[in-house]
């Protein structure tokens, strides 16, 4: 009886000393796969701070906290567990899933570049009251929530999706604790990071009143004026890391194209600076072509879809 139960006690601590291990590679698990998704964080930063523009500034805080709690429980509660799930049950699911991401990853970063080109917009005659929608702020501020939410939502299934496969091989509750902190992590510091970029140009004109020194006044004056050209340069870069994400998530996943970005890698091991560029580079440069191909096969099939519903 009593070599049942100190066996039993040394079993316990076994167990004990594997998940304190195993718990131990947290911290390294959580920053190795933090610097995997960092393309998509600066796409997710980029393009949160467009929904909240417009909007009666003093509510602009209480929005990105609506839209950061709704992103956090969908990490949390919808994608975390879904990818334990289909990871336990149906692991060959993960990659294509992946690589579907990836391909939409593209395909946005495509269309975001195409616009900045683009001359020709569609344009609503104002004369015909075609195309307006007269809406109240309150149902404007509900439509921005649910349109950044939904956004969101398509890159947090990259971020879950990307974690669970750095952490496929761990055990469960490594899985686990760190999929949860990864989650609370980037919403805090996506989300922190676009209210600091919101109220950023309040910040710069309370900066310029009077009562503050004149070269306080003109640090105020310079916040206004750079946050426009920051915002917009934020939005280069997450288009650029859209689609060197969305490539790189699709090559590695390919045979072929992984061999070929190895080896892109080991020819300038020498200069690891150059090597992450002419990588990085090379992803962005075919997730621009794979966006083209997709948009041009997605132009060819929506007529289908739109004949098909006015017919039913």
């Amino acid at each position: 009886m009593a070599s049942g139960l100190l066996a039993l006690l040394d079993d316990v601590a076994a167990l004990v000393k594997v998940s304190a291990a195993s718990l131990d590679d947290v911290p390294a698990q959580v920053a190795k796969t933090t610097g995997k998704v960092s393309g998509i964080v600066i796409d997710d930063t980029a393009v949160t701070p467009k929904y909240v523009v417009g909007l009666d500034p003093s509510r602009e805080l209480s929005i990105i906290f609506q839209i950061a709690k709704k992103s956090a429980l969908n990490k949390l509660l919808i994608l975390s567990p879904a990818a334990l799930i289909l990871g336990f049950f149906a692991p060959w699911a993960i990659p294509p899933i992946l690589m579907l991401g990836g391909a939409y990853l593209c395909f946005e970063g495509y269309e975001k570049v195409h616009s900045m080109f683009s001359k020709s917009h569609d344009v609503a005659d104002p004369e015909s009251g075609e195309g307006i929608k007269i809406i109240t702020p309150e149902e404007l501020e509900k439509e921005r929530i649910q349109g950044a939410v939904r956004t969101d939502m398509i890159l947090s299934a990259e971020i879950v999706a990307i974690t669970y496969s750095t952490v496929a091989d761990q055990p469960l509750l490594t899985q686990i604790a760190v999929m949860i902190s990864v989650a609370i992590f980037i919403t805090v510091a996506v989300y922190g990071f676009v209210g600091l970029i919101v109220k950023a140009d309040d910040f710069g004109v309370h900066l310029a009143k009077d009562r503050f020194h004149r070269n306080v006044q003109g640090i105020g004056r310079g916040i206004v004026k750079f946050m426009p050209h920051f915002l917009k340069w934020l939005g280069y870069i997450g288009t650029a890391a859209m689609l060197w994400v969305g490539a790189e998530i699709i090559a590695h996943n390919i045979p072929f194209t992984s061999h070929l970005l190895h080896n892109l890698e080991h020819a300038l091991a020498d200069i690891p600076a150059l090597a992450w560029f002419a990588k990085a580079f090379s992803c962005m440069i075919g997730g621009l072509l794979l966006g083209f191909v997709i948009d041009k096969i997605v132009t060819l099939v929506r007529p289908l879809f739109k004949k098909k519903a006015v017919t039913e």
